[in-house]
């Protein structure tokens, strides 16, 4: 299998933004941030065919736009600094981001994405591996480095978790590709504002020396993208909705492929958040509620636990949306809370697939303004770091979306072949969610699990007959 040691850094350089940071000197970390700081920075990264010009070209081009779409962001381009109060702040000093040249030409598109498993060469391709993102006081927030390969390029982006969350770094990445491909005005502004709920006078306070990692990152991995085809998941979706419904499930399949038909659950947890039900189309348990649940028991059954043994489906959820006055859709910063599903493995798997999407739906509906709002009060009461991993063995952490705009990042000369992530934040039952290149609906998943754990997953029915070969 190709290993990441065989990438050679051909250069490296700072980026500074093409103009001077005037109207933003600083922003204060948010109560959604502050958590991140003993994560790893974010990594992810795009596979594109060969440009239809010189790799020296394709080099000045992508110096000159990333310091051109610095100027947009210019937070990206500071560093962190924790003043005398202990409040943690990003300075826009413009000190600027690494850019680095690599080459592994002995690898082509094929070679990559051609296993089975994800290979290891991916991780050569990202800068700052196992950087913690507390490092952004010292070291630059950006690390962008671009791999020739034997018929391809890779553009590997690494942000500080604490600076970003997914949907600000896509919106960093497609301004980065979107600049290349010769745009004049960007599309989509960042809103840097920090008159919000996020924003708290609570502190953070660290131990000497900055946070530690929450998980070893030394235990043997697997990692595979498995795709779910739109038909797929609305076949899935049909039986998470449809346990009380089994009659007519033919037109009952029809309405769902238009995406109109609505049920109401037989019962309330009685915590819903009103605000959140202004849309009836949380009546329906959704299309990624039911793959992550099909995901939730299929995990359960191949790790073999006792019947009596607690799981945990934790799913970041994106809050711009969910508080009242509601965020700028662009808000620059983490706008992200953990909602933690709960079930034990016996009921989880004696039950139908509807019983586990059930308990994430409604998990998601009450995430409303009011529970977006007492989570900060929580948090504000007691601050405390974001914990990944999965320390009692039983859990499973969903990141990422379909919904962000992976396969927007058109650099000028086509569209991405494959989106890929690095080696930061994984461990056993991380689960990324990305669009399916075909769009339409589908979905890939970047799964990480424990050797065992894969094999048992890879040879489970219930789950591998949804799964289809990436197109």
């Amino acid at each position: 299998m190709p290993s990441s040691s065989n990438t050679a850094i051909v250069s490296r350089c700072t980026i500074h933004p093409d103009q001077k940071s005037s109207t933003i000197k600083t922003l204060k970390l948010s109560v959604s941030d502050l958590p991140m700081l003993s994560c790893q920075y974010i990594q992810k990264g795009v596979l594109l065919t060969y440009p239809p010009y010189s790799i020296n070209d394709l080099i000045t081009s992508l110096k000159h736009s990333l310091s051109v779409a610095l100027s947009h962001f210019p937070a990206l381009a500071g560093r962190l600094q924790t003043d005398p109060t202990g409040h943690v702040h990003i300075v826009c000093n413009d000190a600027g981001v690494d850019f680095i040249q690599a080459k592994a030409r002995h690898l082509s598109i094929h070679t990559i994405l051609s296993p089975t498993h994800v290979p290891e060469c991916f991780k050569g391709f990202f800068a700052m591996d196992k950087t913690l993102s507390y490092s952004g006081h010292s070291k630059p927030l950006v690390a962008v480095q671009v791999t020739e390969l034997k018929d391809g390029i890779f553009i590997g982006c690494t942000v500080n978790h604490a600076v970003t969350d997914g949907t600000s770094f896509w919106n960093f990445f497609n301004t980065f590709a979107e600049i290349c491909k010769g745009s004049k005005k960007i599309s989509k502004s960042p809103d840097f504002s920090r008159n919000t709920m996020l924003n708290s006078p609570a502190v953070l306070k660290f131990p000497p020396g900055g946070p530690k990692v929450t998980f070893s990152g030394d235990e043997p991995l697997r990692e595979r993208i498995f795709h779910f085809s739109r038909d797929a998941i609305l076949k899935l979706k049909l039986r998470a909705n449809n346990s009380s419904f089994r009659s007519n499930s033919a037109e009952i399949f029809g309405k769902l492929s238009n995406d109109s038909w609505k049920i109401v659950n037989g019962e309330s947890n009685g915590k819903v958040d009103p605000l959140s039900l202004k849309n009836n189309k949380t009546a329906e348990i959704s299309s990624f509620q039911s793959l992550c649940a099909q995901l939730w028991r299929s995990v359960t059954r191949a790790r073999k636990l006792s019947p009596s043994k607690m799981t945990t489906f934790r799913m970041a959820v994106n809050c711009r949306h969910r508080l009242e006055p509601r965020l700028n859709p662009y808000y620059f910063g983490n706008a992200i809370q953990s909602i933690p599903t709960v079930a034990s493995a016996g009921k989880l798997l004696s039950k139908d697939l509807s019983f586990g999407a059930d308990l994430l739906h409604k998990n998601v509906v009450a995430h409303g303004d009011g529970t977006v709002r007492k989570g900060i009060a929580d948090w504000e009461k007691e601050p405390r770091l974001f914990p990944l991993g999965n320390l009692d063995g039983a859990s499973i952490t969903m990141g990422s979306s379909p919904r962000f705009p992976m396969y927007d990042n058109d650099f000028g000369w086509g569209r991405p072949l494959a989106v890929r992530s690095g080696r930061a934040n994984k461990f056993d039952g991380k689960i990324s969610a990305f669009p399916g290149r075909d769009g339409n609906g589908s979905v890939d998943l970047e799964v990480v699990l424990s050797p065992d754990t894969m094999t048992g997953l890879e040879s489970d029915d219930e789950f591998m007959q949804y799964v289809s070969e990436i197109v």
